[in-house]
This record gives C-alpha cells, sequence and structure tokens, in this order.
C-alpha cells in the first residue's frame, strides 16, 4: 500500500535527514581536493567566472567569446556559490553535488509515496550508490542538474494524478511547471519536451486522461513562462544570433546529424545502463519483470509501474536515437529504474525469496571479482599505469578498492546461504560504497592532467601587455585558474566566433605565421601547450624559446627569459 499517514512509522524528516548525511558525506568527501578537468569542468568554471567578472548573466562567455550552446542556469548556481565561498574546486562542483544529492531525496520521497517508507529507502540507496551516479554527482556538468530537474517533474506528474483535486494535487502539478522550466533554463528545450512526451506517450498508451484533470494548466503554463522565458527574451534582444545558434545548431542539429563530432551507435546506451547501475543491474530484469506482472493485459491496473518503464523506455529510446552521443545524456534514466528496483528488493527481502536473488548476485559477484582483480593487477604490474608516480600514488586507493569488492562479493554470497537476504543487499552496498570513496580519494591522481599550476606561474608573474596564447588547443581551466582570458594559435573550434564579431577582431586569435611574428617581436608571450604538439616545433633549429615550467602533459614557455 503506498505510504499515506505517518502513524508510528519514524517522521519523513528523519528519514530525509539521514539520507542527506549519508549521502552528502559520500558525495562530499574531498570534493575539492582535485584540480577542475578539462574540457567540461573547466568550461563550466570558467563561464560563471567570466559572468561575476562582467556582470552581464544575460550571455554567457567563454574566454572572451559569447557561448550560446546552453542555457544560463548551471552558470547562475555556480557562480552564486563562486561569490559565496570563492573561486574553489569545492565551491564549483557543490552545484552537481547538491542536486545529486537532491535526486537521491526525490527518489526517496517518490519510492516512499508509490509504495512505502522501506521502498523510499531501497531506492535512494540505489540510486545514491549506483556508479555511473555517484561519478557525475561529482563533476562539474550539466548532466545531473537538468537529470534531476527532469525526474522532478516526471515525479510530481506521476505524483499529483494520483491525488484527487485539492492543495496536494495543486502543489504536485505546480512542481511540475516549475521543475521543467527550470530543466529548460538548464539544458534547453529537452527539459520540457521530453518530460512532456513521456507524459502523453503514458497517457495516450495506458488511457488516463481521465487522472490528467484537473492539470491546472493556465496557472501552471504562466508559471513555466515566468520562470523560463525572460532570460530567452533577453538573449534574443540582446544578440540577434542567439535564436539560430540556440534552436536551430544545438537542439535540431545537434540531435539530427553528426556535425557535433559525437555519434555513436544506436546501442551505446545499453552497456553504460548496465555498468553505470553496478551494483544493481543484476536486478533490473527481475525489477522491470514484476513491476509488469500481467503484461499489457494488466496495464491499466498496472498504470503508475508502467509509467516508469515509458519514463525509462522512452527516454533510452530518444538518446539513442540521436546522432549526438555522451555517456552522461543517459543519466535521467537512473531514477525511475531506481525505484523499480528498491520495490523489488524490498518485496524480495520482506518475503525472505532468497532464491529470487541468484541471478543478480552472481553478476554482482562476476563483475566485482573481474574489476577488483583488473584494479589490483593495474596498480601493481609496472608499466600498465603509464606514469610510475601515479600509479605509487592510486596504489593504496586500488588495493581498497580490489579488496573491498572482492571481499564483498563472497560475503554477500556467504549471506545468502545462510538466508540473510537483507544482509546480501547491505554487504552489496557496503562494498561498492568502499569503492566509491577510494575512487573519491584517488580523483586527482586518475583525472586528466590539467593546466591549473601553469595558469597559476602566469598569474603571478605576467606584466600587463603581456600576451598569453594556447597552442593548437584551449584548456578551459587555464583562463579559470588565471583569471584572465587568451589567444589561441591555430585553433578555434569550441570557440564560436562566428557569432562574436568583437572576439574575430580582437586580434588574440591567430595562425601560425602570425605567431611566428609576434614570438620574434618585442612584446612578451607566454604560451602553453600540449608536449605532443610542439615536438615539431620545438625541433625546429630557428625557433629559440625558454621553457618556463612543465607539468606530466603540457609545457609553458616563453619567447623572453
Amino acid at each position: 500500500m503506498p505510504d499515506q499517514s505517518q502513524g508510528d512509522r519514524p517522521s519523513w524528516s528523519r528519514d530525509l535527514a539521514l539520507l542527506a548525511l549519508l549521502f552528502g558525506l559520500l558525495y562530499f568527501f574531498q570534493l575539492g581536493d582535485s584540480a577542475l578537468v578539462n574540457p567540461d569542468e573547466g568550461r563550466y568554471g570558467e563561464i560563471p567566472r567570466e559572468m561575476l567578472a562582467t556582470g552581464d548573466f544575460v550571455l554567457p562567455r567563454l574566454n572572451g567569446v559569447l557561448y550560446f550552446e546552453k542555457p544560463p542556469l548551471l552558470y547562475w548556481t555556480v557562480a552564486g556559490f563562486m561569490k559565496i565561498f570563492g573561486p574553489d574546486e569545492l565551491a564549483m562542483r557543490a552545484t552537481p553535488a547538491l542536486f545529486a544529492l537532491g535526486g537521491v531525496l526525490l527518489a526517496y520521497a517518490a519510492g516512499r509515496r508509490l509504495h512505502d517508507r522501506r521502498t523510499g529507502l531501497a531506492a535512494a540507496l540505489v540510486l545514491g550508490t549506483s556508479i555511473l551516479y555517484f561519478a557525475l554527482a561529482r563533476i562539474l556538468i550539466l548532466d545531473m542538474a537538468v537529470s534531476v530537474l527532469m525526474s522532478a517533474t516526471l515525479f510530481c506528474f506521476l505524483l499529483g494524478v494520483r491525488e484527487a483535486p485539492g492543495w496536494r494535487r495543486r502543489w504536485f502539478f505546480y512542481g511540475l511547471y516549475a521543475s521543467a522550466a527550470l530543466a529548460t533554463l538548464t539544458k534547453g528545450l529537452i527539459g520540457f519536451l521530453v518530460t512532456g512526451a513521456v507524459m502523453f506517450l503514458w497517457l495516450l498508451l495506458f488511457h488516463q486522461w481521465k487522472r490528467l484533470r484537473p492539470l491546472y494548466l493556465p496557472s501552471g503554463v504562466l508559471l513555466f513562462l515566468a520562470l523560463a522565458a525572460p532570460w530567452h527574451v533577453l538573449a534574443a534582444q540582446r544578440n540577434g544570433a542567439w535564436a539560430h545558434f540556440y534552436f536551430v545548431r544545438e537542439h535540431w542539429e545537434r540531435f539530427t546529424t553528426t556535425e557535433h563530432g559525437r555519434y555513436e551507435p544506436f546501442w551505446f546506451f545499453l552497456p553504460v545502463v548496465l555498468g553505470g547501475l553496478f551494483p544493481w543491474m543484476g536486478f533490473l530484469w527481475p525489477a522491470v519483470r514484476a513491476a509488469l506482472a500481467g503484461g499489457w493485459a494488466r496495464r491499466r491496473d498496472n498504470a503508475d509501474a508502467w509509467f516508469l518503464v515509458t519514463w525509462a523506455a522512452f527516454i533510452f529510446l530518444f538518446f539513442s536515437k540521436s546522432q549526438s552521443k555522451l555517456i552522461p545524456y543517459i543519466l535521467p534514466v537512473f531514477p525511475p529504474l531506481a525505484v523499480l528496483i528498491g520495490a523489488w528488493l524490498v518485496k524480495v527481502v520482506e518475503a525472505d525469496a532468497r532464491p529470487r536473488l541468484r541471478a543478480g548476485l552472481w553478476v554482482f559477484s562476476v563483475v566485482a571479482v573481474v574489476l577488483g582483480a583488473g584494479i589490483a593487477y593495474a596498480v601493481l604490474v609496472p608499466g600498465l599505469i603509464r606514469h610510475a608516480a601515479q600509479m605509487h600514488a592510486v596504489r593504496a586507493d586500488g588495493l581498497y578498492s580490489a579488496f573491498a569488492l572482492i571481499a564483498g562479493a563472497f560475503a554477500a554470497h556467504w549471506f545468502w546461504r545462510r538466508r540473510h537476504a537483507f544482509a546480501v543487499v547491505l554487504t552489496m552496498a557496503a562494498s561498492v560504497t568502499v569503492l566509491l570513496l577510494a575512487l573519491g580519494h584517488a580523483q586527482d591522481e586518475i583525472a586528466r592532467p590539467g593546466t591549473r599550476d601553469l595558469a597559476y606561474t602566469v598569474k603571478a608573474d605576467a606584466r600587463p601587455g603581456d600576451r598569453v596564447y594556447h597552442y593548437h588547443e584551449f584548456f578551459h581551466d587555464f583562463t579559470f585558474y588565471a583569471e584572465r582570458t587568451v589567444g589561441t594559435v591555430g585553433y578555434t573550434s569550441e570557440l564560436e566566433l562566428a557569432v562574436d564579431p568583437a572576439a574575430r577582431a580582437s586580434g588574440r586569435f591567430i595562425d601560425d605565421a602570425e605567431f611566428r611574428r609576434q614570438w620574434n617581436g618585442a612584446t612578451r608571450l607566454w604560451v602553453v601547450a600540449r608536449k605532443d604538439d610542439v615536438k615539431a616545433l620545438f625541433a625546429d633549429p630557428s625557433f629559440r624559446y625558454y621553457l618556463i615550467e612543465d607539468s606530466r602533459s603540457h609545457y609553458l614557455f616563453s619567447n623572453q627569459p
């Protein structure tokens, strides 16, 4: 039965506080210890920094160039944390971590209202400890925020249509409209088009139209427009090129063409979802099968479970059809799957139906042992990790996680043989939690090398009038840490100069011939480059340079000592 009364059960506030504490500790564990990673974290840190520096919160800029690819909600939230706490990594990553925490609490609330308290807790556990969800909770990108807001939209819809007319139903629908608006302000039109398609498809296929009324449409649309429309109107007024770039290039062409260079085969997201659900992926199929018991013939009686399946299936197929695919895009399917798996686990544990765990437990065990053995091998055998210092730095974390995974696999089977189904689930959660904490601790070592230290050198030593260039690349994190815009040599790519005449005329974006001319001039140049990109340049005997500093993957050099 759905959890409607409070009675003698632990209060909502107690559960929410406990989940917020536990998952807050997990997601914020050493969150600010590693440098921002290129390109995404550097980009989504630099744009808010430039908003604060310029005072322009309508038209985003990246390296001083207008950047129209995404709406500004994430930039605004990051800028807010930066303004309050300063421009450090913890303030930058607080936004995805807090959204992820909100998503866990949302899964709890949805699971509890759809089923009962235990299902809410199980859904929160499944979602919060899924390895892909954890990883994206700690990376400054758009996808965690838009996933949680889309999930809020769809959960509000499902819970709203279950309510009789009244204040509770009204607030669920207002939550739907507000969440859809905020999702639109985070990543564009998918914020309401995709969620709207899920709702419409469910209403159509399962003949749930009677449950739709009242949907508070006039006031709800006004709420949506009040939140989502002002920025779009202001952006269109401020720049004539914005509308075509934003609506055509960043929505239609991204979905229908391969020009963004993110093409993957149709089945790309299948292993992403299954692997990303680790350690729970072995329970996905039995959970879906149990939720849809009775099949199509009982679809009206089982409409709520069908909504969760429709949600996951439609979004999975939508992004699979898209010609532009990246792993984080599929994150919105995880909340409904977590509720389905959580509900199934609770039924199995309460019924002490131990045999029903066998297949999923074997999937977990095989993956855990293989993954644990692979991690141990990688950190113990010289040469598998390219840099010896990096291997030694991550060795302890690798061995801890390998032991936790392998021991967890055997311990879960030990509990299974002794008929402790609840202990099996807790053991799986505990073993993967150790893995997640180890990943968090080693994040700085396993991340792609950036240019933070080189940026600090330029920030401290560059004089007014010096020019700073990035050679054949643009390093997003550099501009954030150096707190300045740069020029580029033989590279524009993501920097959309076509929509920014002022940036084109700035003289900061030059070709190799102009770079050579300036190199021999009187102005001091500071240049950052990947080591592999300057091998030919440094081998040229006519090119004289002074190496100022180097890191694992980059050089900082100059035409003057």
